[in-house]
């Protein structure tokens, strides 16, 4: 059966996409789809290992895939990398910053170092990966700047205020980017995930009672898995969302509705 002319608005045959935290997870789950619909997808983190399995079984599953290792909150390295990008592929379509660290525990058992540390991670890194990779995209006229927000940005709960903060900075980011280049066709959105069963989540996932209470929060009474947030992914980074700008899509199974 021939393929629907309208799904062709969902292809990103010929993009060049930076995912960020790609190693694992949903940053991986992300690659695999951006992938998937056809992009060039650079792989980033720390992990250098992580990173060759990750490309490997993306190049295994027919996508293109290559690996570019850096540490978002260390400006040398994030500045050397975008080299890299324009100076090997002369052009970048897609961001999705999704590298985030957490650590729950009191605000008042954080040292300065420590809240300065994590809004590095979560909330500046942010801001400098946007600029960056809008000059790439801004000499061409178009692109997706996509940030991995949480619903930590629109609910809270004591003892997470660092990455709370640092959340609702990214989802003002993405509305005051989207004003601030969408006269240039670059468009600025959201994706803020609920509960999922990743790898970081494990110890609370296989927890009897959080476990389920963190399911039982959700409408559909279960954990998002986590292959489940890439089809946002692809809307944002497709034609398809030319016209979206501005927003977050939440991804949480209902969670945030309920009271």
């Amino acid at each position: 059966m021939n393929t629907p002319p309208y799904l062709t608005r969902f292809e990103l045959t010929g993009k060049v996409a930076l995912v960020t935290g790609s190693g694992r997870g949903l940053g991986l789950e992300i690659a695999r789809a951006l992938a998937g619909a056809g992009a060039h997808v650079l792989l980033n983190g720390r992990n250098e290992a992580a990173l060759h399995e990750a490309a490997d079984s993306i190049g295994a599953a027919g996508g293109a895939a290559s690996c570019l290792p850096f540490d978002v909150s260390d400006a040398a390295g994030v500045r050397e990398s975008f080299a890299r990008i324009e100076s090997e592929h002369g052009r970048l379509d897609v961001l999705v910053q999704n590298v985030g660290q957490r650590n729950r525990k009191p605000l008042a058992d954080f040292t300065d170092e420590e809240i300065r540390g994590l809004l590095e991670v979560d909330l500046v890194a942010g801001l400098v990966l946007a600029r960056e990779s809008a000059r790439l995209m801004l000499p061409r006229g178009e692109g997706r700047l996509i940030a991995v927000t949480s619903v930590a940005g629109q609910i809270a709960r004591a003892g997470d205020a660092v990455y709370t903060a640092a959340k609702a900075g990214l989802a003002g980011m993405v509305r005051a980017l989207a004003a601030e280049y969408g006269p240039h066709n670059i468009t600025s959105n959201g994706i803020a995930p609920g509960f999922f069963a990743t790898e970081t989540n494990a110890a609370i996932v296989g927890d009897p009672e959080k476990g389920r209470y963190f399911a039982e929060r959700t409408p559909m009474r279960r954990w998002g898995r986590p292959e489940e947030i890439a089809g946002a992914a692809v809307f944002l980074a497709s034609p398809a969302a030319s016209y979206v700008n501005g927003h977050i899509i939440t991804v949480d199974g209902g969670a945030t509705i309920l009271m």
